[in-house]
């Protein structure tokens, strides 16, 4: 599918790792170049990111590794940027809408900057200036994240609400699969498998987790919590005898050899933009139980989709881990209204809302910043 005129965009994410910011940039990059679009990459060098969109093929252009301030990468950018005259600039990051920023005044480009963190800074002048100055449009990916750009001080005219997209698989996952995943994990069929996707980081509730299952020890002895997304290695919190009772795949690139062999997901996150990893166990046909924050709300319906639970409580979790699962077909038909909700969040939707709205602003729409 092309669509008539194509731009010329550059895309900028400083992260090192590869994860749901940066897969989400990925994302984008692949369906705005099925309709036609011309594109670079823009990434630190030595990252996670860069490695990727080389293995697909993607133009790219790397911030010198030597260069932490990026004083030289923006000088390098710029003349980039001046002889290949891009008609957008999307910063998915903070510190690359600030590179952005700099790299382009003056130039005849319109800038636009994805939101998806909770994070701003407590001198918000900052926040005001980078999202209200310096680009012509905010992508927010929930109406949580608008309001709070709002709150700091961005216009509301400048911001698109845009949730983040995600491939839908074409059919749920039969039981041939399902049964080989499990066993290769070691688990049986009456096992009760539990997943959690993502880095170990406090705001993702890890800790929450853990203790969960040690509170499930006697109750649901065949619970499992399966883990994903995070470092093998990585130390687990908890006692012994909760992590017992815990596998962890480490990262983990292909989402069909985790989601299909779990019963149920959970997501007792702190604090969440959005929270695309429940759309994707949801996508998969799985029930979610997950913490009523941020724009986890705006995915999950509780009590048709899914369960919503108060945050940092281990004893909440394990309550609803032990009242969801003792009706397993009513996991599955929560499963099957999860998975056709997870349908208006695909990636093609996502594509095009982000396409619309570069067509708006390079038609002048919004008002040129500085």
């Amino acid at each position: 599918m092309t669509s008539s005129p194509t731009f010329r965009i550059a895309h900028i994410d400083t992260g090192q790792n590869l994860r749901g910011g940066q897969r989400q940039m990925l994302m984008l990059a692949r369906g705005l170049r099925d309709r036609g679009h011309e594109q670079i990459i823009v990434s630190a060098e030595g990252s996670r990111v860069e490695d990727r969109a080389r293995q697909e093929g993607f133009r790219i252009f790397s911030l010198p590794q030597s260069d932490p301030g990026h004083a030289l990468g923006i000088l390098l950018w710029r003349q980039q940027l001046r002889s290949w005259r891009p008609h957008i600039l999307h910063a998915h990051d903070g510190r690359g809408q600030t590179l952005a920023g700099l790299a382009s005044v003056g130039l005849p480009v319109k800038r636009v900057a994805s939101r998806r963190v909770t994070f701003i800074p407590s001198a918000l002048w900052t926040y005001r200036l980078k999202y209200s100055r310096t680009c012509h449009a905010v992508i927010a990916v929930s109406e949580y994240i608008r309001d709070l750009s709002v709150q700091a001080g961005v216009p509301p005219e400048r911001i698109t609400v845009i949730p983040d997209g995600i491939a839908i698989p074409p059919e749920l996952p039969g039981a041939v699969e399902r049964s080989d995943l499990r066993s290769s994990w070691g688990c049986g069929e009456s096992d009760l498998l539990i997943g959690f996707l993502g880095a170990s980081t406090p705001e993702k509730g890890l800790d929450v987790a853990v203790a969960a299952i040690g509170l499930l020890a006697e109750k649901l002895p065949r619970a499992k919590l399966i883990l994903a997304g995070g470092e093998k290695a990585q130390e687990l919190p908890g006692s012994e005898k909760s992590r017992m009772r815990i596998l962890n795949l480490g990262p983990l690139e292909d989402l069909g050899r985790f989601m299909p062999g779990l019963d149920l997901f959970i997501m007792p996150s702190r604090a969440e933009g959005l929270g695309s990893s429940a759309l994707w166990a949801m996508a998969y046909g799985l029930p979610v139980i997950a913490t009523r924050v941020g724009g986890l709300s705006e995915i999950i319906v509780g009590n048709e989709t899914g369960w919503l639970i108060p945050p940092g409580s281990p004893q909440a979790l394990a309550e609803a881990i032990s009242q969801t699962s003792a009706d397993r077909s009513r996991l599955t038909e929560f499963g099957r209204r999860g998975r056709r909700r997870a349908e208006g969040f695909s990636a093609d939707i996502m594509v095009s809302r982000t396409e619309a709205l570069y067509r708006r602003i390079v038609g002048g729409a919004i008002a040129k910043p500085i």
